[in-house]
């Protein structure tokens, strides 16, 4: 029987840090999330400028698992999140807009009044440190110690030490304190993604709000200003592939931007008044056949992974994969099951 509340480090503010987070505090444990960047919420990111803003990371999100509907629902009642309902086409190699139709509508979901609403939410409830970039662990006397790069110094000691950040981060990290996880993490091929933000001054005449695209260097296209409470400027955003983001990681913005924006053309896009590029150095996960584990936990070490990488790519996927291993961690130090 622990004498004492688990003294907990969660690395990552995002989506799987901020759910592993909150189900660790609910169960009493004493928990710091500490992030890289100014802000929590990760990849489900949205870029302000003024009166204007851009969803520029996670677009949507869907919510199958009844679990995490639960969730959702919280975010909901809370005004943190709504339902988007876009016009939605598909645009094949001819450009030429194809408005599909399945049976059993899918649901799609945005966090309002920004994409970074729900991990707020979150946040609001933890003690978060951002800025702070972790760069080593070290484990002494059973104890975590963890090493940033902008303060100098050591935070510690934890009983207990979570990851929730990308494979290629998570690697470096592991590689002296627990090799078998960071060969987990080194097996795992994350890829970029180019993102473009577009400001107009006018509605831009398109027939539709959204659409996949299935040729050329542009996968996604999305007017922003058509989801819920975004009351603000016309505003687009442009994703390219993963193919092509990752055969041009270096290039300038202004070649990226103006090979975008000539793509966007092609679909009967109007030059913006202004723009914004952004590239996501780990976007998503390759394909692959292999089962993702959902998280990774070494009791013995007080060492867990996890985040979408580790289950399905997804929003929802980086939710329950964050919330999974707190419960694993709360069954494995013995601590009582949260009602929450």
């Amino acid at each position: 029987m622990l004498k004492s509340r688990p003294h907990i480090a969660v690395i990552g503010a995002g989506m799987a840090g901020l759910a592993c987070a909150t189900a660790l505090q609910n169960a009493q444990c004493v928990v710091t999330v500490f992030d890289k960047s100014h802000r929590p919420a990760g990849r489900m990111s949205t870029r302000h400028d003024g009166d204007w803003q851009c969803d520029h990371g996670a677009q949507y999100f869907t919510a199958r698992d009844p679990v995490f509907r639960a969730e959702l629902a919280r975010w909901i009642q809370a005004g943190a999140a709504a339902a988007w309902e876009p016009r939605l086409a598909v645009l094949d190699d001819t450009m030429r807009p194809i408005y599909p139709t399945r049976p059993g509508k899918l649901e799609r979901f945005v966090g309002t009044p920004s994409m970074t609403s729900p991990g707020d939410l979150l946040a609001a409830s933890l003690v978060v440190r951002t800025q702070s970039t972790i760069v080593e662990l070290r484990r002494e006397a059973r104890c975590w110690h963890l090493h940033t790069t902008e303060h100098g110094g050591v935070h510690g000691p934890f009983d207990s030490v979570v990851l929730a950040v990308p494979a290629p981060q998570a690697a470096p990290l592991l590689r002296d304190v627990a090799p078998e996880f960071a060969a987990v993490a080194n097996g795992t091929l994350m890829r970029g993604c180019w993102a473009l933000m577009l400001r107009f001054a006018e509605t831009v005449g398109l027939p539709f709000d959204a659409a996949f695209v299935n040729h050329g260097p542009l996968r996604w296209v999305a007017r922003n200003s058509s989801k819920p409470t975004r009351n603000q400027p016309e505003s687009w955003i442009l994703h390219a592939t993963a193919e092509w983001s990752e055969a041009h990681p270096n290039d300038r913005v202004e070649s990226v931007a103006a090979l975008m924006l000539k793509e966007f053309a092609r679909i009967g896009g109007p030059s913006p008044v202004a723009w914004i590029a952004h590239r996501w150095r780990y976007a998503d996960v390759a394909p692959t056949d292999a089962r993702a584990p959902g998280f990774a936990w070494s009791g013995e070490y007080g060492l867990g992974l996890c985040g979408d990488w580790l289950n399905s790519g997804r929003v929802e996927g980086a939710w329950l994969s964050g919330k999974a291993l707190a419960e694993e961690i709360v069954r494995s130090l013995g601590l009582p099951r949260s009602r929450q």
